[in-house]
């Protein structure tokens, strides 16, 4: 076969020809300006030429690389590149995949979205690794820290080339407006859960804040410091990354600093409520809770809880609140069971552990997210990526037990400053694990469960952890609604 070769034919002018020259053998050759490539090669980037005013090289050029037995690049999609100085390059992905996408982050994300099937289905089987009901770690707490953490990550990574700001900043919040939609049409009370066909809620008594809606807004401001807050250095290093990205540094210590500063120098004062919520009910008791206090870190008197009963209404706030599993509140702890004669008084409050104050932390899981995120994108060797995560993962859990054993206690209900670092830091454990394993070592073939389930990890939560699909399921029954599904598989005993 022979080759192609590029000719520029006035100088000074963006005039080109492409000519044939049969005399070279070299399968698939074409010289550009007396540099060679061969377009059969995997590796080989796909050339187009610099824009000219008759487009006659262009043409000639894609006439060639069209013909079916030419080159396998002629069936890669235009998108897939760089374009660097007029020529568009194709990138050779050495993680896997042909769509860019980085395979470890997408098994991390179905490892998190199975440990929440795990913990969502086996935690009343085994207290143990259910929600701790106050302070304390367990596995189910470190399913949303996992899945924050993996939202910085792949914030880093969508944004690391943005053709424009303002229209990333448009894209941006109208996923956070969907996500925070969702959220509260599937954690607001309109579904009202297994074993009860009814729907439907009282926006007097809506539950404004949820899981979703915490990612929402993490993602939110996470993306804005992402797309406006960042330097334009060369980063040559660690010390350079962090140069390059301190406004998002700086951005993070402020948010920190907030919740500190609200969280241990709010006045929290008495307050009260009533069983049950509904005001119209006759047969309503109220309960008063003794506080005033600053910087408690109890169930009652805490800053977090009083946060969002000012803003967001006693009402508004999550019924089944976890400390009511706690030895105070629970014959049966860890479990839900009846109130101990000595119950105190604020047992029975509602309480929401995805609150706002809470929140602040959550969004700073996200900005070290983005960190490691910044880290894929900007050194391609694995043992320095390896080396710039371990470190940091590293410092967050000493820094978190440290501030546990200083009284500062891990607290997930609370999304204390060590809990934040713990999970944060055994996050970035795991998901450099999960890079040696698959994107280093190359063991992929455990991972097509996992990768299925990162990919579809919102509609898995969804379908399994908002109760959809059992929802779906117990509508579809033989004379007496009690008769579906669900009991017949054991979920729910028959009424």
């Amino acid at each position: 076969m022979g080759s192609y070769q590029l000719i520029r034919e006035k100088k000074g002018t963006n005039d080109a020809r492409l000519r044939w020259d049969p005399q070279q053998q070299q399968g698939g050759d074409v010289t550009i300006q007396g540099e060679t490539k061969n377009l059969l090669s995997p590796r080989i980037e796909v050339i187009t030429s610099e824009s000219t005013k008759d487009n006659d090289l262009e043409l000639s050029f894609q006439k060639f690389v069209a013909s079916p037995t030419t080159s396998p690049l002629s069936t890669l999609p235009k998108s897939s590149g760089d374009h660097i100085g007029g020529h568009h390059f194709r990138r050779s992905n050495k993680n896997g995949g042909s769509n860019g996408r980085l395979l470890s982050l997408d098994i991390f994300r179905g490892i998190t979205v199975a440990l929440m099937i795990f913990v969502e289905y086996a935690g009343g089987l085994y207290p143990a690794i259910n929600h701790s009901p106050w302070d304390g770690i367990t596995l189910a707490d470190f399913v949303m820290p996992f899945f924050l953490f993996i939202v910085g990550v792949s914030l880093a990574l969508a944004y690391k080339n943005l053709p424009c700001r303002l229209t990333a900043t448009g894209k941006a919040m109208h996923r956070a407006l969907k996500l925070l939609i969702l959220g509260l049409f599937l954690q607001g009370g309109y579904f009202h859960g297994i074993k009860n066909l009814t729907y439907g809620v009282d926006v007097e008594r809506i539950r404004w804040m949820g899981i979703l809606q915490r990612i929402a807004i993490s993602f939110l401001l996470a993306a804005m410091c992402e797309i406006w807050l960042k330097g334009d250095n060369k980063v040559t290093s660690g010390q350079s990354l962090l140069k390059r990205y301190h406004q998002q540094w700086a951005m993070a210590i402020m948010v920190t600093a907030l919740y500190l500063s609200l969280f241990y120098g709010l006045y929290v004062p008495d307050w009260e409520y009533q069983i049950p919520m509904d005001i119209s009910s006759a047969e309503a008791k109220i309960f008063a809770v003794k506080c005033g206090v600053r910087g408690d870190t109890g169930p009652a008197c805490n800053a977090v809880g009083m946060i969002d009963r000012k803003i967001l209404g006693i009402q508004h706030l999550y019924t089944r609140a976890i400390y009511g599993r706690s030895k105070e509140c629970s014959v049966n702890s860890p479990n839900y069971g009846p109130l101990p004669l000595d119950a105190p008084s604020w047992c029975q409050a509602p309480f929401d552990p995805e609150g706002l104050l809470s929140s602040l932390m959550a969004i700073v899981t996200c900005f070290i997210g983005l960190h490691y995120g910044h880290i894929i994108v900007h050194f391609k060797d694995h043992k320095v990526r390896i080396q710039q995560w371990l470190i940091p993962s590293s410092c967050l859990v000493l820094l978190g037990v440290i501030c546990d054993c200083l009284g500062m206690h891990v607290n997930k209900v609370l999304y204390s400053f060590s809990y934040m670092c713990v999970t944060a830091g055994a996050a970035g454990f795991l998901f450099t694990a999960v890079y040696m394993m698959v994107d280093v070592w190359g063991y992929r073939h455990w991972t097509t469960v996992l990768k299925w389930m990162g990919t579809n990890a919102l509609l898995i939560y969804i379908l399994v952890s908002c109760n959809i699909l059992p929802v779906i399921l117990q509508g579809f029954y033989w004379r007496r609604p009690d008769n579906n599904i669900l009991t017949m598989i054991g979920i729910g005993p028959k009424k």
